[in-house]
């Protein structure tokens, strides 16, 4: 009986070493994947890994990740709008190369306040505004909240309703255990849901998607994050947005499904919708150049 316990415990003990992952060093992380044209700047006390190319006599242009996403989800689309814009991109406060809020607050209107305290840094009055998933709810929010800071507005299959969103309100037990325990066969696979062709998330794509949550307070910043994520009717703020706004989706997105636009349409004053076909859940990586020109034609005068 004593040696079998004693062979259990080993077994738990090796399990435990085998499956935990540790975070990545922040010097090998930034050493890898912060090269020029990234930066570090500091807005609202908030260390952010950021990335502002293009003319800056440009129209500039917000681009906000989604959830467990990061600044380089854009690297694709990005160069295609640089010829006519000025692109900022970051990753979002306790995702990527950024630092985690040191309060912990991940709220929609506390990421709005970094977004607005980022662009007044680098002397950016006013934007135009593209938030993915994640990203889309937090950009509907503040163009809800500073009408007079958005100037258009894109939302590419953003959160909001109740059954719809990348982002669980309510995260399993077993979520608890991601600061610790991130196994790649699991990872690789729920990355790859949210492509069409689940073949996109080849290698060098998971490595670095797998990285950027490795970096360190990420994995914990996501558990504090969803504490923010309880449901809540986006209506009366998709209602207060004054900006015209370009609704794009992928046609087989799985996570949140191309019907939830017309009812993001029906709140909004003014707006246009997109279905891109053959695209899943992130149109920036899966189809850049429709994507692109998607975007082009609702921005260009």
């Amino acid at each position: 009986m004593r040696l079998a316990l004693l062979i259990l415990l080993a077994l738990v003990l090796l399990g435990a070493i085998w499956l935990w992952t540790p975070d990545r060093p922040r010097g090998w992380l930034e050493a890898r994947y912060a090269q020029p044209p990234s930066t570090f700047v500091t807005a609202a006390g908030i260390r952010l890994h950021l990335r502002d190319t293009g003319p800056r006599d440009a129209p500039a242009i917000l681009l906000v990740h989604g959830f467990a996403a990061h600044l380089r989800t854009w690297d694709d689309l990005a160069p295609l709008l640089e010829d006519r814009f000025r692109v900022v991109r970051l990753d979002l406060p306790g995702f990527g190369l950024s630092g985690p809020d040191p309060a912990k607050d991940y709220s929609d209107a506390r990421m709005g306040a970094v977004l607005l305290a980022l662009m007044d840094g680098l002397g950016i009055g006013r934007f135009h505004l593209v938030g993915a998933s994640m990203g889309g709810r937090i950009a509907f929010a503040l163009a809800a909240a500073h009408p007079a800071r958005v100037e258009r507005l894109a939302l590419f299959a953003p959160d909001g309703f109740r059954d719809g969103g990348a982002a669980p309100a309510r995260m399993p037990w077993w979520a608890r255990l991601v600061p610790w325990v991130m196994p790649d066969w699991p990872l690789r696979r729920i990355l790859a849901a949210t492509y069409a062709d689940p073949a996109l998330m080849d290698d060098r794509r998971f490595a670095l998607y797998r990285d950027m949550l490795r970096a360190p307070g990420v994995r914990q910043a996501m558990l504090d994050r969803a504490k923010d994520l309880r449901p809540r009717d986006p209506v009366p703020e998709l209602q207060a947005v004054q900006a015209p706004t370009l609704l794009l989706w992928g046609a087989a997105d799985r996570l949140v499904p191309p019907a939830r636009a017309a009812d993001f349409a029906a709140a909004l004053r003014r707006s246009e919708t997109v279905i891109l076909p053959g695209t899943g859940h992130v149109p920036m990586e899966e189809a850049p150049a429709a994507t692109a020109a998607a975007l082009r034609r609702f921005l260009e005068p």
